[in-house]
């Protein structure tokens, strides 16, 4: 009788001693295998780190502004006459319509553009946002909330810094690029941003696109082939309203400037071939005037 209680107790002593020694052993080889562990894990974020910064930085060269135009006004680029290139350009976006038929457009055609977005849009549809960098263009600073009116320095700061900082956390582009709501230089915007070493990037040309009661598609494609020339930037739209007729038109704009001989370059490219050509000759300088662009 004795030895059949015992039997059971000895089974679980027996359990418990091998469990023992299991656990031990288990200590042991992981006492063994953890900094190796540490060290792998500790060299995988490494190269992560290192991939990352890697990207980070190419996508920073890419929307550099040579320094000579940080805290200037630009209206085109000056180049030499045989130099046909030339930058589209595109405000008040991004939306999840018209952006998304303009970025098929330019894919089709191998362009690269520069898109100046509005922080709120950027909240509001971060999908569209991340496709405009993911394809290779460049963004620029478009304000919050698009104001016109005169702002005091501390709301001119948040409309310019929110934005740069949505841009940033959403599509990874830290940009350099600003352009003023409506053109207006004199309201507080513009300032702040030369302040912080912006370029204000204004525009040479434009089709019309955002007039109250703008012209029909011909018109459009009209305005903007007719005033085309080497350096210049053209304003055109992907929000901010119904912009149909901006992307009807796009496809004949492009045509008839390739027809031209006319390539498409992004802002930070064009003013790096100007900074290059003048490099040899002057200092490079940026057309800075006073006067304001009608509402766009």
């Amino acid at each position: 009788m004795s030895n059949r209680k015992l039997s059971p107790f000895l089974k679980v002593v027996t359990i418990a001693l091998l469990a023992g020694v299991s656990s031990v052993g288990i200590s042991l080889l992981a006492g063994t295998t953890k900094p190796k562990g540490e060290n792998a894990k500790t060299n995988l974020g490494k190269a992560m780190s290192a991939d990352a910064q890697s990207i980070t930085s190419a996508t920073d060269q890419m929307n550099e502004v040579p320094k000579t135009f940080q805290g200037t006004i630009v209206y085109q680029a000056k180049l030499k006459a045989n130099e046909k290139v030339i930058a589209l350009t595109f405000d008040d976006g991004p939306g999840p319509k018209n952006t998304a038929q303009i970025l098929e457009i330019l894919k089709k055609n191998n362009i690269k553009a520069t898109f100046f977005m509005l922080g709120q849009m950027v909240k509001y549809f971060p999908q569209v946002a991340k496709q405009v960098a993911a394809d290779g263009h460049v963004i620029g600073n478009h304000t919050w909330h698009h104001w016109y009116f005169k702002m005091d320095e501390a709301t001119a700061a948040s409309e310019i810094d929110r934005t740069a900082d949505i841009i940033y956390k959403t599509t990874g582009e830290k940009t350099t690029l600003f352009r003023p709501p409506g053109g207006f230089l004199n309201n507080g915007l513009a300032q702040y941003a030369r302040n912080e070493k912006y370029a204000v990037m204004m525009w040479s040309e434009q089709s019309g696109d955002a007039e109250r009661h703008s012209p029909q598609v011909p018109m459009l494609v009209k305005n903007v082939l007719k005033y085309a020339k080497p350096g210049a930037i053209v304003l055109l739209h992907d929000g901010g309203g119904n912009r149909s007729k901006s992307v009807k038109a796009l496809p004949e704009m492009i045509a008839g400037l390739k027809a031209q001989g006319y390539r498409f370059v992004t802002i930070p490219q064009l003013l790096e071939m100007q900074a290059q050509e003048e490099s040899t000759v002057t200092p490079v300088s940026a057309v800075v005037t006073n006067h304001e662009h009608p509402d766009h």
